[in-house]
């Protein structure tokens, strides 16, 4: 997952490793055709309606992160509302809380996470910080913004791409998990950050979030080992086991979920149908598969929904969501137990011929492995393709030579629509300020996250 360790810091467009081999799931490009054909004409084109809040109606979760670090580029927790994101969301995850060398939570940013004042015009209720005030930072944005939408759950997101050095060496004991888990709940769940009145942030986040990128592998050049698997699982049950234990003698119940990779020789590593007794569900991260680790192509789908047959890569090297969904439910895992996720962002190559067909698909190029926002890549040159088999959009850009491959509102209406047809918990989303200002892949998700 892209990740930044402070808000200062640029994130890192981060793909978690080489190709990994997976069975292939042969489905029918007609299948992704006879969903394109139940998009929306709005959702085609990207069109914004305002939607009412989610989530006592039988819609599926929606999970949108929100960036410590986004505030340095001026995306705050009230543009959520402006844009009309926020209407869409059931779920809002704090990307990211890290861990001390001491293997305990901690602030990766407390000027950002509660130090830094928001003037008025910057603030959910309209009202600048205080000096002197328990809380400041974006923890009292969240705050703010969960008493404006009490239904909305806030969870917060521990690790990351660079956060996740620490895990393997503190979940190696009993006493290690323990440990961790506690000060966890101490912090974010009673509230008790260190430095603050006692309990200066109690009653803003709803759960916590794993994400251990990933357990018996380097990762960002992690320290890792075998061991990491069972530590794992047994980290995830010592999450739930306290988090059940501060819940106790309440009628609340402590979000749970984990981050988890797509690629099945990652994921197949881990013991899933035992840890998902512990989780709430699984984020199953479907995304950042060909870009970065590609630079010399071939142009091919970042987070496709099917495959494609004319996809130049061996059988065992091609990517896709049904295929990871598939993999994952033989593992033991129940569809109610995954949610997919969607990029808010865009890979993109440069040096690309435009091949046989004049769209740069499945051609080589001369660099590539970068991203950006998705209301960066509105604005770039280039003719827009959607490919019916992937179910995914393309852009090529022959005076640039340039490929880009992202989601667009129709593609993630698609992808909502799988959601309800294979019976899945929901969708993540990284991240919320890759949108546009007025949320067009937001509407389009939340619209068939909503309605089957």
């Amino acid at each position: 997952m892209r990740t930044s360790g402070s808000a200062v810091a640029a994130h890192d467009a981060a793909s978690p490793a080489p190709r990994r081999r997976h069975r292939r799931l042969l489905v029918a490009a007609a299948a992704s055709a006879a969903l394109l054909a139940t998009v929306p004409a709005a959702a085609e084109a990207g069109t914004p309606r305002p939607v009412a809040q989610q989530g006592s109606d039988g819609g599926k979760q929606f999970v949108g992160y929100f960036t410590q670090w986004g505030i340095t580029s001026g995306f705050y927790e009230k543009n959520l509302i402006t844009s009309g994101e926020i209407g869409n969301l059931t779920e809002l995850d704090y990307a990211f809380g890290g861990v001390a060398p001491d293997g305990t939570c901690t602030s990766t940013d407390p000027s950002a996470d509660y130090q830094l004042p928001f003037t008025a015009a910057q603030s959910v209720d309209g009202r600048a910080d205080r000096p002197g005030q328990a809380l400041a930072g974006n923890f009292n944005q969240l705050r703010e913004l969960k008493a404006k939408y009490p239904k909305l759950k806030i969870v917060m997101a521990i690790g990351g791409w660079t956060g996740s050095g620490r895990f393997s060496a503190l979940a190696q004991t009993a006493a290690g998990r323990r440990a961790f888990v506690a000060s966890c709940i101490d912090q974010y769940i009673r509230g008790d950050i260190p430095g603050l009145r006692p309990h200066a942030a109690a009653g803003i986040f709803d759960g916590l979030s794993v994400d251990w990128e990933y357990p018996d592998q380097p990762g960002a050049g992690n320290p890792y080992s075998a061991q990491d698997i069972p530590d794992y699982t047994a980290l995830l049950q010592e999450f739930r086991t306290q988090l059940d234990a501060a819940s106790a003698g309440t009628d609340r119940h402590y979000l749970l979920t984990a981050d988890t990779a797509p690629f099945p020789q990652l994921a197949g590593q881990l013991q899933l149908a035992q840890l998902t007794q512990y989780v709430d569900w699984l984020n199953v991260m479907t995304f950042d598969v060909y870009g970065s680790l590609e630079p010399n192509g071939p142009t091919d789908f970042s987070s496709g929904l099917y495959p494609d047959p004319r996809d130049p890569y061996p059988p065992v090297y091609q990517f896709d969501i049904a295929n990871t969904v598939t993999f994952y439910e033989s593992q033991g895992v129940a569809p109610g137990k995954i949610a997919i996720s969607v990029p808010y962002y865009a890979h993109y190559w440069t040096g690309v011929a435009p091949g046989p067909n004049g769209d740069g698909l499945f051609q080589t190029a001369t660099g590539g492995g970068t991203t950006m926002n998705y209301n960066q890549e509105t604005g770039e040159p280039g003719t827009t393709y959607f490919d019916p088999a992937a179910g995914e959009p393309y852009k090529y850009d022959a005076a640039s030579q340039t490929f880009y491959s992202y989601d667009s509102p129709a593609s993630v209406a698609l992808k909502g629509r799988y959601v309800w047809q294979q019976g899945l918990r929901g969708a993540m989303v990284w991240s919320m300020d890759g949108d546009t200002a007025d949320g067009r892949l937001t509407a389009a998700l939340g619209r068939s996250l909503r309605n089957p």
